[in-house]
């Protein structure tokens, strides 16, 4: 974490920092990313740098910290539009939260998820906060959803959960690969293609697929 110098800068100064800190591990790997463009970049000299963080392990889990309790606070302060949804009713709610999260903090975003496939150690506690927030919250929403009867009695939870995982994890990337969205706009707040007709194309597609998979089967079905 960072030291207390860090946190002792102008406001202004420890955010130009902090931002272009976030610019470089988002567009780099952790073992491509550069302590020396961002110092030269922020017009400090390389031993400042150590005067506020230990060294380049030490920024990156501060980096990664900050994009897991920026996605937690996004995520609850966003309401549930009906607080008595179905399984796959709320899977969209969640989806679209997540993605309405990358598509406001993409730079961020993308830390996060490179956080999940660097070949990084991270700490235990670190990976245990990772886990916790997705797959272990997963399971929990298919032992709810198969107790309710709305998931197929048949699934193994484990791979249900997985899959639902996955998705969540990898959509928002997909979305911005697929309509080919502009960061930069999207950072100056222009988040049109939320709404537009192929986002929702895509949602769309991707419920009908888990829906179709993993739905309890009708009530006439289920003897066929």
């Amino acid at each position: 974490m960072p030291k207390e110098t860090f946190f002792n800068l102008p406001d202004d100064k420890r955010q130009a920092i902090l931002d272009l800190a976030i610019e470089e591990f988002a567009g780099h790997d952790y073992k491509n990313a550069s302590i020396s463009r961002i110092v030269e970049r922020a017009g400090i000299a390389k031993g400042s740098f150590y005067q506020y963080f230990a060294d380049k392990k030490d920024l990156y889990l501060y980096l990664v910290d900050l994009a897991m309790q920026e996605k937690r606070d996004f995520m609850s302060q966003t309401r549930l539009p009906q607080p008595d949804m179905d399984v796959f009713a709320f899977i969209r709610w969640l989806l679209r939260t997540g993605v309405d999260f990358q598509f406001s903090n993409p730079k961020l975003a993308r830390i996060g998820y490179r956080a999940l496939y660097d070949d990084v150690p991270l700490p235990d506690e670190t990976q245990a906060l990772i886990k916790q927030g997705s797959l272990v919250y997963f399971n929990q929403l298919v032992a709810g959803g198969m107790a309710r009867g709305e998931l197929d009695p048949g699934l193994d939870p484990d791979v249900a959960a997985f899959i639902f995982n996955a998705v969540f994890t990898e959509l928002g990337d997909y979305m911005l690969s697929r309509l080919d969205l502009d960061v930069e706009k999207m950072l100056e707040g222009d988040l049109s293609a939320m709404a537009s007709a192929e986002s929702q194309a895509i949602f769309d597609a991707v419920l009908a697929i888990l829906q179709r998979g993993m739905a309890a089967p009708a009530t006439g079905d289920q003897g066929a």
